[in-house]
């Protein structure tokens, strides 16, 4: 055979062979061969995994060169002027909106730093579902936007690609695809036979080959058209995929391929030709959706028997069956068949069958820039779209599908073109309507609204995974998508058909998720399965409905406007029929989902307000509008009726579900719309029925009496108040708001932006977030847009970020300005927009702090009145809400109420009618047409008020009115039966005798029933249709109610004399409040400015009313100054009514308990003031106590210490010693100082790079090294001191306590369950009185004071004496401390010291664990203390005084428990460095040398260590004339250091010069104290022999081009000694309580050298002291230096370099530095996010960055764990001994690790507006904040993360 020798010869020469054999003109053997070879080779029986095949194909494509070099070759005919990357979940991409033409427009990071964007509104995100880059794409985005490489549409000056190259392609690629094609096919099995992993498996096997696809489609332009041509080439299709009569496989795998198109609910067309004929005629005439909503539920239809079963295992959802539709859906053909004509169709086939895998979809997207391919896609896509979402229905991950789903259709639908040329060709709007309706068919429920038996109704059920798990999303969101394309939604509302498919989809949603309100228990189980009734509402229904609207702003757009008013009534219609509804809603139910009354007010709205459509004509009649107002003010009752306790047995969801309805993202498609469409019914019915109805939906109807008691048969008494308050308010809003009814875009969006900042200061996104925005994203009014900005400016204040010392990291805040607060704060607004009810008390108080703070008023205000904008001419009708003689009815008797005390009445009531009043006022009915008045008066036979109008009703007194009360009401005559009528007529205390006959006053008393009466005129409106007999049924009025049992009092009728009107009630209201009998003055009203009155309480609330009310009519000005007149005069006492007085009492108690709560509290204040004192400044106690004595007494007596757990003081003593509460931690602070001043730069390029070799902990460890190289081991641990790195640093709070008090502290909070973030186990602890994070108890040494006179008094002793005093001092052997509680107590805290650290940073010696490696240790804790001390002091002591660190300082306790254990240690007297300091040692014999290694020169050691190496060691207390001799022995070796090393760093002429100018000076009288003698006898010791000079010589010429005077000699001089001095001068400051005194900078050497005793007084100026002249030796100095060079120069072993690297040592270090940040935080992210770790090689999922040492690690990645612990946590060991600051660059937050916790600290990196972007998630340009950053450093370095932060948790080292 042909094809096997083929494939024994080698594949390149092959290849070359057949393409050479193809390039013939007759080409037909070459031809022939190629098919025989790939017959072979792409045999489908062979598994998939083997690899031969694929690399046949690759060498036979490149046609015998290597397959690198063709993709390159292909590469350069690349002709795409598009970017389209393709990126997958997860991948960071750019969004501009100012570039953007498709609000889903994004960039790939490349193109946008490659593009110019400056200014423009842009943000980073993270791509969710995925998607590609548009760059180049105009349809998408601008041109401008464009980036350099694409912006030049570079397919111009492209070669044409040479014939030859892509050849074997062709041929090739077709048998590749079928290939896998047939692959494909083989795996697939059916998913409920099979489980979705062998799916997987078959994938995985194809990965190699899918991916090669995938890369072919990035070799550019030229590979892709041959791709095109491939997959959409019908002919090969036709040939291939059937295979050929012969091979029986291809056979075979056909017919898999077929029944896979069966199983999934698609016929192949061939078999439909016989069943489906006859279906296609059903249902697609419009009317089919009308029967859809009536819900004939008949079976399915005959051709799709399996349809609905495999989706319902029969499982009842609840106890609520589902309900199937009969299927009449538009067009059975959309769901049925499907038909493959080519590759790209079945590829794309099996790429929803195996439900989308990642490499496939990305293969397929690559492929869109070629044109062809687009539109070739998008029509298959569109034909499979049916069966995409049958199948995401069945998935079980649905949620990375739809993502899939997406990622593709998003790319399809945004273009414009596109969408409409699929919408033309292939019917993509019938395809979605259809597939969503399908979709939602799957999961119906019986409605059970209104008439539970007969409802016939159906509406989706919330509880089924495809509402839960929002399975819906992708094809709503494609619906979305396609509408906001201007061409494609014109087509969607000119298709009638389409628009009633479309209502009866939203039908589906109208009255879903029924609230039923339990009365008896509590709910068992509270579902939530509201919020995806919520999103569902939004999603399916409200978003596509602002799509709609923005296409229906200008006039030419009326029509389509009509049609969908016309079928949303229609709709609403055939709803209420299938409910079953008449008139009265049903008790106890709401629903807050009305989809139909909301699109139809949405359209009304844009109707009246865009198109100039008139609004009657879009209005049904009376009738149809009392029904469509009932639900929405339904959900305005139960609104107050959750808010007032009534649904509390429903559970929280119920409140969650209130709190939703009004959110900011939900409110403008839910609570907006029902107001505006109340406020719409309000405007056209009758005034007087739609108040009464209001108050009967609030239920409030028998509150609403002049009678002190009533009965209400459906509220308890405590309901009452809250609901009568929920009716008013909602009578405000209804009457006040003007969202719909005027306001243009512009004003809203003022309103609600001054309504959330009146709330509380708001963040810039958070006020993004919380305007409702208009959901439509090209409506116009965008968050972010120039408006919002403008606005923003025009009512607000920025507040910076402030930094509180407690740490709480402030952000970015906009607060309302000052004239927002007077002339805009509209309380009603607030209410409206409010989710949680104390944001309305939030907004009064604030606006209260305002009035306050300007003066304006003092007192409690009252929300303001707010003027509003003028009514839409068509609203008018609202107006007369406001002049209705019920509301008016209602108005009275709540003022008569009020004034007389009844229950339940409170001042938001008040505040509420006042309110209403001054609408009236304000909105006056224009035309007034008298002839109207008579014919109301027949039909209500009342005569409260003569006519409707507010104003002339005003002043219309009442005499007398008829109540019903119960029996045992106090207005019940007492006095005699009723039966005799004399009796009757003189009822009631206090009342006149009725003048005349008692019938009459009866006949004019006025009646309110509120519903009867209302009721009977609109019988005939509502009941036109139904007979007498169904009205006698129906309940007429209020007082036929069910009546419950244990019936209360039976009502009677009783008679009240008011003689009132509403202005009398009015002023004498103002009388009761302001609490004077006569508060107004007849002549009020001429002296009263109306300014005044516009902020204030109720007092200044009713005055404006009044004077209102005077200024539109005279005759209310003459009845108010009657009234007025009237009430002026004294009044008799006796006339003071029972009423008055209880009034009057009740006022003053009430100020009597203000007063006397007032005092409580200023006490309290006082109180808490001092505690707050005390417990914040506690000084260490030692000098607290010697600060309260005087120095005499100081010496008997003992210091005393308060114990804050139990309270008690006393003195420390040995069995029941006290303790500091102190917090030890292990810090690396100190080794990462640096010489440098500056900090270094974090690297942000791969050229950049942080080297750790300068840092204070490197030097020193190297110089131990060194040391330890050459020298005996236990004097190299003398002779420097570690704790650089990992030191233990010790802090207290200042509080102490008993130990033992302590212990069962301890043993308190370890059996107490509830920690906060801290470790019992470990000793933690919070301090009890201030709460300080602390681990450990440090023991206060028993004794005396620091100041011990004695110790103190200096002896005049000659310094000889001194010194050999100090000498025999050291040789006192340490006593071991007798055995008590507290040596042991001190043993235990050196122990946790010892834990705090890690082992490797204690064990410097040889052999770790002996004595001297704990000496090393001990004295290195004092000395980092000390070294952290200075730091903290700004690493100088300038400032002198008691800094904050020394208040909470407890380095005394400390040095006293160290020097306990360094005593035990003694110094052997032959090596004791004192004797080297002070005596000329004796030639010792040479040979003593051998046996061992030397010690360690004095030059080489460390002078401070050896400083607090003697004062431990020597016994305690030392007096301060020994501590002083010591400093100064020490000094003197410091300055000789000083000497050598400066001149290591002179030229050797300099060195030559200096030597021998000194020479000249030694035999002067003071040589000893002057350093030229000094300097030149060291240079002149240190050339003899091995000379250290030699190494360097010819570099310092170099160096030093600077020639040395005198000056700086000395100025360098006092640097290098500086450090030593100003720890002894710390040090001496801790031991005796020396105050520090402040200087300057320049004279801080004179001034600490006098404090230490150095010099006996600074010379004036201090600036001009010597150095040298602090010198003073015990012995001749020109030998003792001698002697000490003399051990450097006779180093045997130690080369010359390295003896100078040891005298060079520079004790100056910088403060240390976190790293300099970049200013942009977008440097950070675009470098780090993508690069790799350097442990494992890959990029991390969550990268971190080590702010202190710029390393970069994995957080949480389970690559880099070692032991099980995580590199983050590894890495705070490593860098900083448990104390790691990790920037996270994902979310740009900082987090702190400290030991075994962790804390999320906040984010450094701001926006524009002063704000954190944790997680990235808006993706604003960040910017470093430098205060934040300051903040951060100086809480490591102060190491206060601990009492700072604290959010602690522990990580578990998993971090």
């Amino acid at each position: 055979m042909m094809a096997a020798s083929l494939l024994r010869r080698d594949k390149k020469a092959t290849a070359a062979h057949l393409k050479a054999d193809l390039n013939r003109t007759d080409n037909s053997s070459g031809v022939r061969q190629l098919q025989e070879l790939l017959d072979a080779v792409l045999n489908p029986e062979k598994p998939a995994a083997d690899a031969e095949a694929l690399d046949w194909c690759k060498c036979l494509i490149a046609g015998g060169e290597g397959f690198e070099e063709f993709c390159k070759t292909v590469r350069s005919y690349d002709n795409a002027t598009l970017c389209g990357l393709v990126w997958t979940a997860n991948f960071v991409a750019y969004r501009c909106r100012t570039c953007g033409i498709s609000p889903c427009m994004s960039l790939c990071a490349e193109c946008f730093n490659n593009g110019d964007h400056t200014g423009h509104d842009f943000n980073m995100f993270r791509s969710q579902a995925g998607g590609a880059c548009d760059c180049g794409d105009s349809n998408v985005m601008r041109e401008s936007g464009f980036c350099r490489r694409h912006r030049l549409r570079t397919g111009e000056n492209i070669p044409s690609i040479p014939r030859d190259l892509l050849l074997m392609s062709e041929m090739v690629l077709p048998r590749f695809i079928l290939c896998i094609i047939q692959y494909l096919r083989d795996g697939y099995i059916e998913p409920d036979t099979s489980t979705e992993r062998d799916l997987q498996k078959v994938l995985q096997q194809l990965e190699p080959q899918i991916s090669f696809l995938e890369e072919l489609t990035k070799m550019g332009g030229a590979m892709r058209t041959v791709l095109t041509k491939i997959l959409t080439n019908q002919q090969a299709f036709k040939e291939l995929s059937m295979g050929q009569e012969e091979n029986l496989y291809a056979k075979k795998n056909y017919d898999k391929y077929l029944s896979a198109l069966k199983n999934s609910g698609l016929v192949s067309v061939e078999e439909k030709g016989q069943s489906g004929a006859a279906d296609v005629a059903v249902g697609a005439e419009g009317g089919a959706g009308a029967m859809v909503l009536l819900g004939n539920t008949g079976p399915g239809s005959p051709d799709e028997p399996s349809k609905e079963d495999d989706q319902d295992g029969g499982q009842s959802v609840g106890q609520r069956k589902r309900v199937k539709l009969s299927s009449n859906t538009k067009d059975p053909c959309i769901i049925e068949s499907l038909k493959h004509k080519c590759f790209l169709e079945e590829l794309l086939f099996w790429t929803i069958k195996y439900e989308f895998p990642q490499k496939m979809v990305t293969f397929l997207l690559n492929m869109l820039p070629d044109q062809d391919y687009k539109i070739t896609f998008t029509k298959t896509f569109v034909q499979h779209y049916a069966f995409i979402m049958k199948t995401l229905m069945k998935s079980h991950e649905s949620d990375t599908m739809s993502n899939r789903i997406v990622h593709i259709s998003v790319q399809l639908f945004s273009n414009e073109e596109l969408a409409r040329h699929v919408t033309e060709e292939c019917q993509l709007l019938d395809i979605m309507v259809t597939v969503l309706l399908y979709m939602m068919e799957s999961c119906l429920i019986k409605s059970e609204l209104q008439d539970e038996e007969n409802n016939r109704h159906v509406v989706v059920n919330c509880s089924e995974a495809l509402l839960k798990n929002n399975t819906y999303w992708p094809l709503v969101s494609d619906f979305i998508n396609i509408l906001s394309h201007q061409s494609v939604a014109k087509k969607f509302l000119e298709d009638h058909s389409l628009l009633m498919l479309w209502m009866s989809f939203v039908s589906f949603f109208q009255g879903m998720n029924l609230n039923k309100r339990e009365l008896n228990e509590h709910v068992e189980f509270e579902s939530q399965t509201y919020y995806a009734a919520f999103a569902a509402e939004l999603e399916a229904c409200a978003q596509p409905m602002w799509g709609l609207l923005t296409h229906c702003k200008v006039k030419e757009t009326q029509e389509y406007t009509k049609t969908v008013v016309r079928y949303c009534l229609e709709t609403l219609q055939i709803w209420f029929d299938a409910i079953g509804f008449i008139d009265e809603p049903a008790p106890n139910q709401v629903t807050f989902h009305l989809p139909l009354h909301r699109y139809y007010a949405m359209f009304l709205s844009k109707a009246v307000k865009c198109q100039g459509l008139d609004l009657d004509s879009l209005l049904p009649d009376q009738e149809m509008l009392m029904k469509i107002m009932v639900h929405p003010l339904q959900i305005q009752a139960c609104l107050s009726e959750i808010h007032s306790n009534m649904w509390v047995r429903n559970g929280l969801q119920i409140k969650g579900q209130a709190m939703t309805y009004v959110q900011s993202h939900f409110c403008n498609s839910m609570i907006d719309p029902d107001i505006y469409l109340l406020q719409v019914c309000a405007s056209r019915l009758d005034p007087d029925y739609f108040i009464s109805s209001v108050f009967e939906r609030f239920k409030v109807v028998d509150l609403l009496t002049m009678a002190s008691q009533h009965q209400n048969a459906v509220l308890d008494s405590e309901q009452e108040r809250p609901m009568l308050e929920g009716a008013l308010t909602f009578l405000v809003i209804l009457t006040s708001l003007r969202i719909h009814l005027g306001m243009t875009d512009d004003e809203i969006l003022r309103a609600e932006m001054v309504s959330q900042l009146c709330m509380n200061d708001r963040t810039h996104s958070a006020l993004l977030d919380l305007i409702p925005e208009n959901p439509n994203p090209k409506s116009g009014i965008v968050p972010g847009s120039c408006s919002f900005e403008d606005m923003l400016s025009a009512v607000a204040d920025f507040k910076a970020p402030v930094f509180e010392p407690g740490g709480s990291m402030q952000q970015g805040m906009y607060t309302p300005k000052a004239e927002v607060w007077e002339k805009e704060f509209d309380p009603i607004m607030v209410v409206l927009r409010t989710v949680y009810r104390r944001d309305v008390q939030s907004a009064m108080d604030r606006y209260a702090a305002f009035l306050k703070q300007f003066g304006i008023h003092t007192g409690n205000p009252w929300p303001p009145y707010k003027e509003r904008t003028p009514l839409h001419p068509c609203y008018k009708g609202l107006i007369r809400l406001l002049h209705c003689k019920t509301l008016h009815i209602v108005i009275f008797t709540l003022l008569y109420k009020i004034w007389m005390d009844h229950q339940n009445m409170s001042e938001h009531v008040l505040c509420m009618v006042l309110y209403l009043i001054e609408l009236g006022l304000d909105n006056q009915i224009q035309d007034n047409k008298e002839d109207e008045e008579p014919c109301i008066e027949e039909h209500c036979h009342d005569s409260w008020f003569p006519g409707t109008n507010l104003l002339s009703n005003l002043h219309h007194v009442i005499n007398f009115v008829r109540v019903r009360v119960p029996e045992t009401a106090p207005e019940v005559k007492r006095e005699a039966p009723p039966s005799t009528s004399t009796e009757a007529a003189s009822y009631g205390q206090n009342s006149r005798r009725l003048s005349g006959n008692w019938r009459e006053n009866l006949r004019e008393a006025q009646v309110f029933s509120l519903v009867a009466e209302r009721r009977r005129k609109f019988q005939e409106i509502i009941n036109r249709s139904t007979t007498e007999a169904t009205q006698a049924v129906r309940p007429k009025s209020s007082s036929t109610r069910w009546v419950p049992p244990g019936t209360p009092p039976q009502l009677v009728t009783e008679i009240l004399e008011i003689r009132e009107s509403m202005l009398s009630l009015l002023i004498k209201l103002h009388q009761k409040m302001s609490s004077k009998q006569n508060s107004l003055s007849a002549s009020w009203l001429e002296d009263i400015e109306m300014s005044r009155l516009a902020h204030g309480d109720g007092i200044t609330a009713i005055e404006r009313i009044l004077t209102k009310a005077a200024t539109r009519s005279c005759q209310i000005k003459r009845s108010i100054q009657d009234i007025c007149g009237k009430v002026c005069p004294p009044v008799p006492p006796k006339k003071n009514s029972p009423t008055d007085k209880k009034t009057m009492d009740k006022e003053e108690r009430r100020q009597r308990a203000r007063e006397r709560q007032q005092k409580l509290l200023a006490e309290f204040a006082s109180r808490q003031k001092s505690f707050m004192e005390t417990a914040m400044d506690v000084e260490s106690p030692d000098t607290e106590a010697a600060m309260d004595l005087g120095a005499s007494e100081v010496m008997e007596s003992e210091v005393l210490y308060d114990c804050v757990i139990c309270g008690q003081s006393g003195p420390s003593t040995e069995d029941r010693p006290t303790g500091l509460v102190v917090l030890l931690q292990a810090s690396s602070v100190l080794g990462h100082r640096c010489k440098n001043k500056e900090p270094k730069n974090l690297p942000t390029s791969d050229e950049e790079h942080v080297y750790p070799a300068d840092t204070c902990g490197v030097a020193n460890d190297v110089r131990l090294t060194l040391m330890q190289r050459f020298f005996k081991d236990s004097s190299c641990l003398q002779s420097v001191s570690i704790g650089w790195d990992g030191g233990v640093y010790v802090q207290t709070c200042g509080h102490t306590l008993h130990i033992d008090c302590h212990k069962s502290y301890m043993e308190s909070l370890r059996n107490d369950q509830v920690l906060q973030g801290f470790s019992v186990d470990k000793g933690e602890f919070t301090c009890p009185l201030c709460r300080q994070f602390a681990n450990s108890v440090l023991p206060c040494r028993p004794g005396r004071g620091t100041e011990a006179g004695a110790w103190h008094t200096p002896t005049n002793k000659k310094t000889s004496v001194l010194v050999k005093e100090v000498e025999e001092l050291q040789e006192k052997l340490g006593l071991f401390p007798t055995e008590s509680n507290l040596s042991k107590e001190m043993e235990l805290v050196i122990k946790d010291i010892k834990n705090t650290t890690q082992k490797k940073y204690m064990d410097y010696g040889k052999n770790p664990g002996s004595p001297d490696n704990d000496f090393l240790f001990m004295y290195s804790v004092a000395r980092t203390n000390l070294e952290l001390e200075l730091v903290h002091r700004g690493g100088n002591l300038c400032s002198g005084g008691a800094s904050a660190a020394a208040k909470r300082s407890c380095l005394n306790q400390l040095f006293h428990v160290l020097a306990m254990h360094m005593r035990l240690y003694s110094i052997d007297s032959a090596y004791n460095p004192w004797m080297k300091l002070t005596q000329i040692a004796q030639n010792k014999e040479a040979d003593s040398f051998d046996e061992e290694r030397p010690e360690v020169p004095m030059l080489f050691r460390d002078v401070p260590s050896l400083l607090i190496i003697f004062v431990l060691t020597m016994p305690q207390p030392l007096r301060k004339e020994h501590f002083t001799c010591v400093v100064k022995m020490l000094y003197n070796l410091q300055f000789t250091q000083a000497l050598t090393a400066l001149s290591t760093k002179f030229s050797s002429e300099e060195r030559q010069a200096w030597s021998t100018s000194g020479a000249l000076k030694k035999n002067a009288a003071n040589s000893e104290k002057c350093f030229e003698a000094l300097l030149s006898h060291v240079i002149s010791e240190l050339s003899k022999d091995k000379s250290v000079y030699k190494v360097n010589a010819d570099e310092t010429t170099m160096l030093s081009s600077s020639v040395w005077s005198p000056q700086s000699i000395e100025f360098s001089l006092q640097q290098f000694c500086l450090p030593f001095l100003r720890l002894s001068c710390l040090l001496q400051h801790h031991l005796y309580g020396d105050n520090l005194t402040g200087c300057l900078e320049e004279e801080e050497f004179a001034s600490l050298a006098v404090c230490l005793g150095l010099l006996s007084s600074a010379p004036q100026p201090a600036s001009t002291v010597q150095s040298a002249s602090c010198l003073e030796w015990a012995v001749n100095a020109f030998d003792l230096v001698t002697q000490w060079c003399a051990e450097v120069a006779e180093l045997s072993q130690m080369h010359a370099e390295q003896s100078l690297t040891m005298l060079v040592q520079d004790p100056q270090w910088a403060a240390p530095r976190l790293l300099q940040l970049p200013d942009n935080y977008n440097i950070i992210f675009q470098y780090y996010h993508r690069k790799a770790c350097t442990a494992c090689k890959k990029v991390p999922k969550d990268p971190a960055l080590c702010l202190v040492c710029g390393a970069f690690v994995c957080l949480k990645g389970v690559c880099c764990k070692q032991q099980g612990i995580c590199e983050c946590v590894l890495h705070s060991q490593h860098c900083g001994a448990a104390t790691g600051i990790f920037l996270l660059i994902n979310a740009s937050v900082i987090i702190i690790i400290r030991g075994h916790r962790f804390c999320l600290w906040g984010s450094v990196y701001l926006d524009a507006h002063g704000e954190e972007d944790r997680d990235l998630r808006r993706g604003k340009p960040l910017f470093l904040c430098e205060e934040r950053y300051r903040v951060l450093e100086q809480q490591w370095v102060s190491h206060t993360f601990d009492h700072i932060n604290k959010r602690w948790g522990p990580h578990y080292n998993g971090l």
